[in-house]
Formats: structure tokens, C-alpha cells, sequence
């Protein structure tokens, strides 16, 4: 008996030791053991003076689950986006801003997650806000920009590649580093260093502005035809007014037409670009310092090229949208209007992270897709099927024959029936609202939707402290007084266009349902961050309720614009 359970401990200790052995060696394997060999680290100012950081990145060895960099944490509330990818930008990889770099203080930490293994090269990109261009207020054609010089790994790196890229035309001036390309060798782990480079344009290659919106509306017609418009809000920062502006079109677009925000024609856009489309813009109205603008651009599709019909009822198209932009959009929205009479069979965005919706009205679909904070990388794929049956060609002609006939008949009828005393009725009213009251109403909701605008950025600015509080109240109360104004014109336009029926009746619910869906975003945003701020919201969930609500008013602002964009269609 006391041999056998000798022999069982025996047993017993032995097996624990090879299972401890076996964990061990486990741990060991999974453990990280990588070299840096080379980091190639570009700083590369865009368009609209945003500032993009990529660093290259090839290890050799294990790299494990995820990897570690970062920059001096005085540029930490200029980070703006974050991601990462392998040497096919297809495979991206999550990427998490604003962790601990290895509990180091003084540094803003980047994350990069590889759920199957990290490739032996990777890239992660950084956008930086447009406050680190600064531009002479005497002399615009001076630009300063502050960045950081080189990359903070936690892990030392054999050669690290430095490269400023300016604009072809640039001057290099002066600043911390001798020259816009250089290299370090044996970069040691946790550098931090913050450089500055000044530099001439004499060109307008490097505008600094805001493109708060861009809101692009693509309509197929009937017959495949397919014609595009972008709507723009701008914000100038820049140390001078702006006239003259490049923009990005889909690859194709011709015949463009650029219109202000009181639906009047500009200057016909000129082309600079063929691939990718861009075309130079004349603003009628320059944008003066620290002020907003509205503008359209309209423009034509080739639909060989984006239209394929699978048979004689179904139709695909495929399109690449905000394609090659080379300047950082706030918010961007896409609404793809369908023909009259046709149907949504598939749609597809080839991404997960775009919040996309569709609106059905009587007779016709519209599918829209948005994103925040978004730039060339950002540019996604939109391919959708729907059905079309060419009988839906004289639905049009036949209502209104229809009518004739019917108001005919009625005519007809009352002239042959006996002479008979009869009350004088009232004439139904509104059933019939004319263009130029269309056009009234549109630039009154577009000045109204600029005012408001105009507030959220006056609010934001003395909460900064950027204006006083005297001016501040000055300004409040002109633009409350206006808005006031406006809103009980276009309260009253609301209602004599809702009588009217139809089709305008229609889209004037849809636009007060959209309307008070903003109002209950913004009423329940204010009451999550005062309940934030006692407290009784943790950080992640209020993280996670303002991006809903974020999604929630992009959405109804989406709503609205493509209500204003076909009602200034049946202006022409």
C-alpha cells in the first residue's frame, strides 16, 4: 500500500513538471524576438495643408500580436486618424491612437494589432491636423511646418530614412534639420524629437482650408445615364483670401458647372488633371479669412464606364468613390437617386466600416453611404445591382395623359349639365409651386444651414478662448436674430409647400423628420457629456454614444442635403 502511493506522488510531481516544462517552452516561443531592420519615415503635407506621417516599417524575426511606435506627445491633439497596412494596401490591420507606449512618459503611443502575424514589412500611417502648417501672415507664400523628426520605436532600428515632401516648386528656407532628406543610422529605442522646417511656395500648391462637408449626390436616369454633383463647405485658414481652388472629381467627369451657395452660375471649371479628374475652380466669391462657404459642382458621368447591364431589366454599376482626393474631408457622404419606378436588389461598399442607409419614396430609391474623417486612403468601392423595367419610361407621359383625359371629361360634363345656380367655392391653393419660389426656398434653408454653422464654430471658438466673451455675445445675438428670422420664412414656405400635396408634400416631411432628428442629437449629446463630466459615463461608452449620435446627424444631414440638391434639380 505505501509503495503505491509512493508511486502515484511519484507520477503526479512528474507530470506536473512536464506540463509546467511544456508551458514554459510555449511562452518562450510566443514570446517577441524581432530586429528593426529599416524604417522609412515620410512627412508629407497635403493639399489643404493637413500633414501625413508614414513610416515604413521591415523586421526581421517574430513581431508577435502587435507592435508599439509613436511620437513626442506635444503632437498628440493633432492626431487625427491612424491606420495600417501591409505591402497590399487591401490588407489593413486595426490600429489603436493614444495607448501607453511601454508606460514611458511624454510620448503619444500607437498600436498596431495583427491578428495573424505581423508581415516582415508594414506601413502605418498618421494624419495630422493643419495647425502644424503655419503660413506667414505678411508673406502667404511662407510656410512653416512642425513634425516629428523621427519615429519613437520601442525596439532599436538599424537605418531609419527621413524624407520632408514638398511640392516640386517648394524652397527650402531654414529650420532644425539641414535638409528635407537624410538618414540615422542605429536609431535608438524611444527617440523624441521635434524639428521644424521652413519653406516658399510660390504657387498655390498648399491651401489651408476646412472641408467641413462634401456631401456627392450621383443620379442614374432612366435610360443609364449617370450625372454627379458635390456639394462643399469650406472653412478658410489660411493667412489670405481664396479664390482659386483644385478639386477631385470622379475618374471621367466631364462638362463640370460650379454654382454658389445662391444657386448662381461661376466661372466654367478648368481642367488640370486627367488622371486622376481635377479640375481648377473660380469662386466668384472669394473666401475671406476664418469664414465659411457653400458651393456645388456639377458634372457629367460616362456610364460605359461605370453602367453594366446583366439583362434587359438589371443593371450594375461600380464605382470608385473620392478616389486620388488629395486633401482631408471632415465628413463625406455619398447618395446614390435611382431611377423612378426602380429596385435595390444588392449593395455592397467593400467595407464594414461605412455606415450606409436607404431612403423609399414612392416611386424611387435612394442608397447613401458616409464616412468621417476620410482622405485618399480612405477611397472605397460602391457596386450595387437594381432592377428596371422600361415600361417605367411612359409611367410620366401616361399620368399625364391620364389627367388631361380626366380633366377633360370633368370639363365636358359640367359645360353639358343643366344651367343651375351654384355657390362660389375657393380654388384649392399651392397645388402648383413655381421655380423661382423653388430657388427661394432652397438659398433660404442653405443661409439658414450656414448660420447654424456659423454658431457651432462661434461656440467652439470662445470655448477656446479665442474670441472674447463681450464679442462673442455681440455676434451670438446678430446671428440668433437672423436665424430667427429665416427660420419663420422658411416655416411659413414649409407649410404652403407641404399643401401643395404630392410630391413636395413629401419631401417636406421627410425634411422635418430629418430636421427633428438633429435637434434630439444635439438635446441628447449636451446630455451625455454633462453626464461625462460628473462622472456617471465611463469614458468607452461615452466614446461609443457620440459616434452613434454622430452617425444618427450625419444621416439626417445627409437627408437634407439630397432634399435641397433635387429641389434645385427642378429648378432648371
Amino acid at each position: 500500500m505505501r509503495r503505491a502511493a509512493l508511486t502515484f506522488t511519484i507520477l503526479t510531481v512528474a507530470m506536473i513538471v512536464l506540463v509546467s516544462f511544456s508551458f514554459n517552452l510555449k511562452t518562450v516561443k510566443a514570446s517577441p524576438d524581432y530586429n528593426i531592420e529599416r524604417v522609412d519615415h515620410t512627412i508629407t503635407p497635403m493639399y489643404n495643408g493637413y500633414v501625413l506621417i508614414n513610416d515604413t516599417i521591415t523586421v526581421s524575426g517574430h513581431v508577435s500580436d502587435r507592435f508599439l511606435l509613436g511620437f513626442p506627445h506635444k503632437y498628440a491633439s493633432y492626431a487625427l486618424r491612424g491606420l495600417a497596412y501591409g505591402t497590399n494596401r487591401a490588407n489593413s490591420f486595426p490600429v489603436n491612437l493614444d495607448v501607453p507606449l511601454e508606460n514611458r512618459v511624454g510620448f503619444y503611443g500607437i498600436e498596431i494589432d495583427f491578428p495573424q502575424g505581423a508581415p516582415q514589412v508594414f506601413s502605418v500611417e498618421i494624419v495630422l491636423s493643419s495647425r502644424l502648417l503655419t503660413q506667414d501672415s505678411q508673406n502667404a507664400s511662407i510656410f512653416g511646418l512642425d513634425f516629428p523628426a523621427l519615429p519613437s520605436l520601442t525596439k532599436q532600428a538599424a537605418v531609419c530614412n527621413v524624407s520632408v515632401i514638398l511640392p516640386a516648386t517648394a524652397q527650402f528656407l531654414t529650420g532644425t534639420v539641414d535638409t528635407l532628406t537624410y538618414k540615422v543610422e542605429n536609431l535608438a529605442p524611444f527617440a523624441y524629437n521635434a524639428s521644424n522646417v521652413f519653406f516658399g511656395l510660390p504657387n498655390d500648391e498648399i491651401l489651408k482650408f476646412d472641408v467641413k462637408k462634401l456631401n456627392r449626390q450621383i443620379t442614374v436616369n432612366e435610360f443609364g445615364g449617370i450625372g454627379g454633383s458635390d456639394f462643399y463647405f469650406i472653412t478658410n485658414n489660411a493667412s489670405k483670401t481664396i479664390s482659386l481652388l483644385e478639386l477631385t472629381l470622379p475618374l471621367g467627369a466631364t462638362n463640370p458647372t460650379l454654382r454658389d451657395q445662391f444657386g448662381r452660375t461661376m466661372a466654367i471649371p478648368s481642367q488640370t488633371s486627367t488622371s486622376p479628374t481635377r479640375y481648377k475652380i473660380n469662386l466668384t466669391l472669394p473666401v475671406d479669412i476664418n469664414r465659411s462657404s457653400t458651393f456645388t459642382l456639377s458634372y457629367d458621368l460616362p456610364s460605359k464606364d461605370y453602367v453594366a447591364s446583366e439583362n434587359a431589366n438589371n443593371f450594375a454599376i461600380s464605382m470608385a468613390q473620392f478616389q486620388d482626393v488629395n486633401y482631408y474631408i471632415d465628413q463625406a457622404s455619398v447618395n446614390f437617386v435611382l431611377p423612378e419606378g426602380a429596385a435595390l436588389t444588392s449593395f455592397d461598399t467593400g467595407s464594414s466600416g461605412d455606415f450606409y442607409s436607404v431612403v423609399k419614396n414612392v416611386f424611387q430609391e435612394t442608397v447613401s453611404v458616409g464616412r468621417q474623417g476620410m482622405f485618399a486612403f480612405d477611397s472605397f468601392d460602391v457596386g450595387f445591382t437594381y432592377q428596371y423595367n422600361p415600361l417605367w419610361l411612359a409611367f410620366r407621359p401616361t399620368m399625364w395623359i391620364l389627367a388631361l383625359s380626366l380633366v377633360g371629361t370633368a370639363v365636358v360634363l359640367v359645360w353639358q349639365r343643366p344651367k343651375a345656380a351654384v355657390g362660389i367655392g375657393q380654388p384649392p391653393t399651392g397645388m402648383r409651386v413655381r421655380p423661382e419660389y423653388l430657388k427661394s426656398f432652397v438659398d433660404s434653408y442653405q443661409e439658414k444651414m450656414k448660420i447654424v454653422f456659423e454658431l457651432d464654430s462661434l461656440e467652439s471658438k470662445v470655448q477656446k478662448g479665442r474670441i472674447p466673451r463681450r464679442r462673442y455675445k455681440v455676434q451670438r445675438k446678430t446671428l440668433e436674430t437672423r436665424l430667427g428670422a429665416l427660420s419663420r420664412s422658411l416655416s411659413e414656405a414649409s407649410e404652403r409647400m407641404r399643401a401643395s400635396g404630392g410630391h413636395y408634400g413629401d419631401l417636406m416631411r421627410q425634411l422635418e423628420v430629418a430636421e427633428t432628428e438633429i435637434n434630439d442629437v444635439g438635446a441628447n449629446v449636451k446630455t451625455i457629456e454633462a453626464r461625462h463630466s460628473r462622472g456617471e459615463v465611463s469614458l468607452e461608452a461615452y466614446r461609443r454614444l457620440i459616434a452613434d449620435y454622430q452617425r444618427r446627424k450625419q444621416k439626417a444631414e445627409t437627408t437634407i442635403n439630397g432634399i435641397l440638391l433635387r429641389l434645385r434639380e427642378e429648378i432648371r
